[in-house]
This record gives structure tokens, sequence and C-alpha cells, in this order.
């Protein structure tokens, strides 16, 4: 893998406070798991920042070598990796993901 992606990855993790790396926009998503993640962040009131991985196929495969993870979408939150939609629809569910942006926006 190129360095130069993992290197924007790391950069924008660490810039950026919740970062979802995607299937299509926000506004536009491309599959529904990166709708739902797109929804449960929305419902958070949170700003975020989205990248879409099929307008960039160094991005798509670089981002899976980054986390060690498979699959898209992707959620990092003050540079950590948390996880995909399924993992973020369980933690928005519990309570635990407001938690995390609300220690987030303490910062």
């Amino acid at each position: 893998m190129d360095n130069d992606v993992l290197d924007r990855i790391k950069q924008v993790v660490a810039t950026d406070r919740i970062v979802l790396f995607m299937k299509g926009t926000r506004n536009f998503p491309m599959c529904g798991f990166s709708a739902a993640t797109v929804q449960v962040l929305q419902q958070l009131d949170v700003p975020f920042t989205t990248f879409d991985v099929l307008a960039d196929p160094e991005l798509r495969e670089g981002i899976k070598e980054f986390s060690n993870w498979p699959t898209i979408p992707q959620v990092y939150i003050d540079g950590k990796f948390i996880g995909g939609c399924d993992i973020v629809r369980e933690l928005y569910e519990s309570g635990e993901l407001k938690d995390l942006v609300k220690v987030n926006a303490a910062h």
C-alpha cells in the first residue's frame, strides 16, 4: 500500500474529531450501511467529516489496511477506530456513542 494514502488517512483522523469513511456522500450514500451510519451520526447532532471511498480507489483500499477492518463504512472518533455500521448502531442504542461524542466535544 502506498504510504501517501496511509499518511493522508492518519492526518485526517488526527485532525478531524469525527470521521466517517463511507460509500457515497452524506447526502447521497451509495449503500445502506453508509446511509445508516450517517443517520446515526446526524441523530447525535455533532459535526463530522465524510470521505467517499468510491471516488478514491486508493483510499478505499488504504482505509481497510489502516484499520485492519475489511468493510466500509468506518467511523473514527478522536483518532480512534470505533467500527463499522453495526458497531456504531449498537453503541448508539446503548448510549455509549453519545458519551463518546460528548467526551469528544469537551476537548
